[in-house]
């Protein structure tokens, strides 16, 4: 006979009792915790939607089309920073997630256990760098260095390539779309690589082992065994980095070069969403003004939200077919 047996019934049923209101406020403060979250997103976007209200209704769905953006005339329109906000992330993507692939790989199947160690604490440390000295960064070493030595390359020998030349026409002013585009990259890399890397790791050595015993080279085995294993955790770490390429605000304000010019060419000065919002809204005295700029940050919201939604749709399919 155990213990609990022992005891008398009366104190058994108070102990149960206890249990089952523990149980129950548990329950209630787990699920005041997930609706605080639903709470404080539906407000946060019903507080912008509000506040932005008189620019949607005073230019309609021509405030999404229009490229002007003139405060004296009272004129707003949002295309430069929503094309500015998608090109600058999409390039930061192209660059963050083959570097953050790379060093995933050698994390966790190339490098010696020596060298993991660093690599990975040097990883870390790049995603603790605030955002502004990333921004100090690239407009006084980065931007000088690519102004000088790189995009004058750029614009003499890419921008004589038929259809792709456009992209890499302009002044090799050094801040722009394309700088942008880099810090933006640099700053995401150490998000992606360290969810890569997690992931990685969870793929069962046997599996690895099972492989190489077979023949596989390394590429063999990371192409065949590693990224199948870990694919919709590998998007959903790539989203999350997309994310926050879209939203970051002081480092792209820094240099993107805050123009409202509408350019295929990625060394052009452009603007975003974010970088709009921080230059403009401390000195917002209309409040035409300052609705078209919280009218800005409820599109930002969205697009954030529809970006968000699709990795959820896309690891939901995926999830789909590996159970089929």
């Amino acid at each position: 006979m155990s213990a609990i047996d022992a005891l008398p019934p009366i104190v058994i049923q108070r102990r149960d009792r206890r249990d089952a209101r523990a149980d129950r406020a548990f329950r209630w403060a787990m699920t005041g915790a997930g609706l605080f979250v639903l709470i404080a997103l539906a407000g946060a976007a019903l507080s912008m939607l509000i506040g932005g209200w008189e620019a949607f209704e005073t230019f309609g769905l021509s405030f999404l089309t229009t490229a002007n953006w003139d405060v004296g005339a009272r004129e707003f329109g949002a295309l430069v920073p929503i094309y500015g906000t998608l090109v600058t992330a999409g390039i930061a993507m192209l660059i963050a997630v083959p570097i953050s692939f790379g060093i995933a790989l050698f994390l966790t199947e190339v490098a010696p256990p020596w060298l993991r160690g660093p690599v990975g604490s040097a990883i870390e440390l790049l995603a603790g760098i605030p955002s502004i000295i990333y921004g100090m960064w690239g407009l006084f070493v980065l931007a000088p260095a690519l102004s000088e030595h790189v995009y004058p390359y750029i614009n003499d020998y890419l921008g004589e390539i038929p259809w792709l030349g456009p992209l890499f026409q302009g002044p090799p002013l050094g801040i722009g779309m394309l700088t942008a585009g880099l810090v933006l990259a640099i700053m995401v890399i150490p998000f992606i690589s360290s969810v890569m890397r997690e992931v990685f790791l969870t793929v069962p050595t046997r599996l690895k082992e099972s492989a190489y015993a077979l023949g596989s080279t390394t590429w063999e085995v990371v192409w065949d065994i590693v990224l199948p294993y870990t694919r919709s955790a590998v998007i959903g770490g790539v989203f999350l980095g997309l994310g926050r390429a879209l939203g970051e605000t002081m480092a792209v304000t820094f240099v993107i070069g805050n123009a409202y010019s509408l350019s295929v060419g990625l060394l052009e000065p452009g603007s975003s969403i974010a970088s709009t919002i921080a230059n403009e809204f401390a000195e917002a005295i209309d409040p035409l003004h300052k609705s078209a700029l919280l009218a800005l940050g409820f599109l930002l919201f969205v697009l954030t939200f529809i970006v968000l939604a699709a990795a959820r749709l896309m690891l939901a399919q995926l999830q789909r077919r590996e159970g089929r």
